[in-house]
């Protein structure tokens, strides 16, 4: 079971055909592994008894000292493998006590999201070790991150940009580093970071002098050429991805026309009636306009995309997990990283272009052993995205036929303006009343255009060179 999940929202931890399939795990048992005592007493704690694929195949090399490169989806257990090799490491390390500015693990992450959900699931293991933690991303607690240094850090956390900027601030340096982790390293060339990895790799002691991990859900060419330069002779590791959770997934696709997209998905949320979904976009406009005909039509549904302030993403995920929301529109911000129990369909509203993107979604539901249902839309504008789709999965996706009971015709959706509600709109804001009324403040007032020329911005610092 992915670790990430439990520990942070408190389910009830069990290790039993009733909540896991026993595919998902091994007969390997975590005390059979030359783990501390004080490990052993955290995964006794949180009733972790049997490791997953990924854990029994990586720790033993882990722990006996040996970098590993670890092909794995998200979901399986990966989380809690490295985490258990960083404490194990550290504990057992014979170098002096840590100091101030001098983090002694390094731990990268594509994405913030990622990054506070490693962070939360190492402060939920680490909880009675003397082990201190540090989490840096970007879009929120500037001031707040930088004073994390004044105090000694064992395993810091965070995104690369964040990162960057403090080094470069002289906040912390790498000289200290005995373990490097890099998660998802295949995302962190999909989303343009690798430059910034590789700036940080480069100034870590050299790799026969700290244990390295690396984890990614493909192994192409570029990840592997990435391994080989900052690791010391990775055992590679391969989790077939062709996983008894993607067969427990139930795939389907329609062919709608542009116009029939939302009365398509309305009829099928009003015909299926998910417990809990998220419905893809592949852009911020296709969310919005998601998200303001199911407000219109009387479901309330969390929205979250990367431009989003991260305190507002937070707290949404934060009600989606909780249950207050049972619907989430997301752009592919949320389909890697985010561990959310229980999602019982996917809709891919638009067809993604790769096919890796597309396991990544559907990969939210039929977690824990559980099944799941997978709808996605191959309209006008996406559908030629389906062929590298099938091509990927080495599956044809069964097509289903678009009945008239199906295309409802929807309500006027409730608009969206400036990240809120119109006074009055029918629905009210998300999660709320409908017709409720607007925050205090009322609708916010579109700034006068200021006459004159425009002001001269000061130009202050700037030297002549």
């Amino acid at each position: 079971m992915q670790f990430d999940t439990i520990v942070r929202f408190n389910y009830e931890l069990t290790r039993n055909s009733k909540y896991m399939g026993q595919q998902h795990l091994t007969e390997q048992q975590f005390g059979s592994l030359e783990l501390d005592q004080r490990l052993l007493g955290a995964l006794q704690r949180l009733d972790f008894n049997y490791c997953t694929p990924i854990q029994a195949k990586s720790l033993p090399l882990l722990l006996a000292g040996k970098d590993v490169s670890g092909q794995a989806q998200t979901g399986t257990g990966k989380t809690l493998a490295f985490l258990l090799a960083i404490a194990q490491r550290l504990l057992t390390s014979e170098q002096p006590e840590t100091q101030p500015r001098k983090p002694r693990t390094l731990v990268l992450a594509p994405t913030r999201e990622l990054a506070i959900q490693i962070h939360k699931d190492a402060e939920m293991l680490f909880q009675d070790l003397p082990l201190r933690l540090a989490i840096c991303y970007g879009g929120k607690a500037y001031e707040q991150q930088k004073k994390q240094f004044d105090e000694p850090v064992d395993v810091l956390i965070g995104t690369p940009g964040r990162l960057i900027d403090f080094f470069k601030q002289r906040l912390y340096d790498f000289k200290s580093i005995e373990v490097m982790v890099l998660d998802e390293a295949d995302r962190m060339f999909d989303m343009g970071f690798i430059s910034d990895v590789r700036f940080m790799l480069r100034r870590l002691p050299s790799p026969e002098k700290r244990l390295n991990m690396l984890f990614s859900a493909t192994m192409a060419q570029k990840v592997m050429e990435l391994a080989y330069e900052h690791m010391n002779q990775a055992q590679l590791i391969k989790i077939d991805a062709d996983t008894p959770a993607v067969e427990r997934i139930e795939q389907s696709v329609y062919h709608p026309a542009n116009h029939e997209k939302i009365p398509l998905l309305l009829g099928l949320m009003k015909k299926l009636q998910p417990q809990r979904s998220i419905i893809f976009a592949n852009t911020k406009y296709a969310t919005i306009k998601i998200w303001e005909y199911l407000q219109g039509n009387g479901m309330s549904a969390a929205i979250i995309s990367g431009d989003i302030h991260q305190n507002k993403r937070e707290k949404l995920l934060k009600k989606f997990h909780d249950g207050e929301y049972s619907i989430l529109v997301a752009t592919d911000v949320a389909s890697r990283g985010l561990h959310i129990p229980d999602v019982t369909h996917v809709f891919n509203y638009d067809l993604p272009e790769l096919g890796e993107d597309y396991v990544h979604r559907i990969g939210r539901t039929a977690r824990a052993g559980k099944s799941g249902a997978a709808i996605s839309f191959a309209c006008e504008n996406h559908a030629m995205n389906l062929i590298d789709i099938e091509s990927y999965t080495n599956r044809a996706i069964p097509t289903m036929s678009i009945s008239n009971d199906l295309l409802v015709e929807p309500a006027p959706p409730v608009k969206m303006k400036g990240g809120r509600l119109k006074p009055g709109a029918r629905g009210g804001r998300p999660g709320g009343k409908p017709g409720g009324k607007p925050g205090a403040g009322g609708q916010r007032q579109r700034p006068r255009h200021r006459k004159g020329p425009p002001r001269q911005h000061n130009q202050r610092n700037k030297k002549a060179v």
